[in-house]
């Protein structure tokens, strides 16, 4: 016996033209964006996916901010860095239907022309931080196959369990408190994607050292994994660096907070520590691993922190506008945290004299340090403090 199936009566779909997409405009068959100017003669990939992502009254955004606080300001207010960049005066314009932010010489760009020459953005976070892991990963476990552990002799292993786990926190306090809250202050995506980079940097380093502790724990008969936490909160020569770790935690100016860590204290205190100690002293005393892990932790600041650093600060020491105010705030800021970051790291000296193979002298390293940081200072057409000289 047959059975018919009756057809259901389902609406049909009626195209109108009234569709998104549906227009024929003059970009219609454009492959690229033009709403921005990119820094090169042809755009990049990173600028399409960055550039405008995070929307600005004062750029583009012509009905207000979308969101604001319980104090009635919206999106990214200006005033949280004293610092200035072009445009950074010129009155949001008065908002009406139909005004479409007309009756000023809009966009007002600055903040808006900065660029990471890193061209950081979600994919590159992703496939560098994974590869920089599976690298150290490869070396930690090559070394417990080895058996490169049971060369340390004892003295190098108290030196490791307790300074180079001490830095884990110095690591980890910055990455969290210091640069995920600088991420969120930036007015734009570009500042936005390279700060929120730099947090990851350091966060991941400080769960590099911790994996690491946990490993040597497991390793190396008598290894103390929670003589760190002892260093950290009680020995002498760690207080400074302590005391300057949560002085940086607490600014409240983005710009001041960026400029603080990566153009005075890893110069003076970080590179001085990972670079002039533990590098030049762990090969001396058979440690060929715990280099890897430092070593990492140095290139993310030298060549991927820095880099994006440097050309973010000379827009605003070259800026149009405001370069004298600019200059002005930095000096200012120059001296407090230079006095600051040379009182954290010659407290550190102590360290020198730990390891039975002595690293080279901490002066040396120290007047390094100094040499350096003069140099970023030059590069951002800024004076060195006095302080650099006491």
């Amino acid at each position: 016996m047959s059975e018919t199936t009756q057809e259901r009566s389902v609406p049909k779909p009626v195209f109108t033209d009234a569709e998104a997409g549906a227009k024929t405009f003059p970009d219609s068959t454009a492959r690229r964006f033009n709403y921005y100017n990119p820094a090169k003669r042809k755009q990049s990939h990173y600028e399409d996916v960055t550039v405008e992502v995070q929307p600005d009254p004062r750029h583009y955004l012509s009905q207000g901010w979308l969101y604001g606080f319980s104090d009635g300001r919206g999106g990214y207010p200006l005033d949280w860095t004293a610092l200035k960049a072009w445009g950074s005066d010129r009155p949001e314009p008065e908002r009406y239907p139909g005004s479409g932010g007309k009756g000023y010489d809009w966009p007002a760009l600055g903040w808006h022309e900065f660029r990471d020459p890193n061209e950081e953005w979600e994919l590159t976070f992703y496939r560098y931080n994974s590869n920089v892991v599976r690298q150290l990963n490869q070396n930690v476990d090559n070394a417990r196959q080895a058996k490169a552990f049971d060369q340390w002799s004892q003295n190098w292993v108290r030196f490791v369990e307790s300074n180079v786990g001490a830095w884990m926190h110095v690591d980890h306090g910055l990455g969290l408190y210091l640069y995920a809250n600088a991420n969120r202050r930036a007015p734009t995506n570009m500042h936005n994607n390279a700060i929120s980079v730099n947090s990851m940097h350091r966060i991941r380093a400080a769960q590099d050292l911790a994996l690491y502790n946990l490993t040597l724990t497991e390793e190396i008969d008598g290894f103390d994994g929670a003589a760190h936490l002892t260093t950290w909160n009680s020995d002498p020569a760690w207080q400074g660096v302590r005391e300057l770790a949560e002085q940086l935690t607490g600014i409240d100016d983005w710009c001041e907070a960026i400029f603080a860590a990566n153009v005075v204290f890893e110069p003076l205190v970080g590179e001085l520590f990972r670079s002039h100690l533990v590098m030049h002293a762990a090969p001396r005393n058979g440690d060929y691993v715990t280099p890897t892990l430092v070593g990492a932790a140095e290139y993310d600041f030298a060549e991927r922190d820095l880099r994006y650093t440097i050309p973010m600060f000379h827009l605003l020491t070259n800026d149009r506008e405001f370069a004298d105010h600019n200059k002005g705030l930095l000096s200012g800021w120059l001296s407090t945290w230079t006095a600051r970051a040379l009182t954290a790291a010659r407290g550190l000296q102590p360290l020198w004299s730990q390891p039975d193979s002595k690293p080279p002298r901490f002066e040396d390293g120290l007047d390094a340090a100094k040499n350096r940081f003069a140099g970023i200072l030059s590069d951002l057409n800024l004076d060195a403090p006095k302080e650099l000289s006491q």
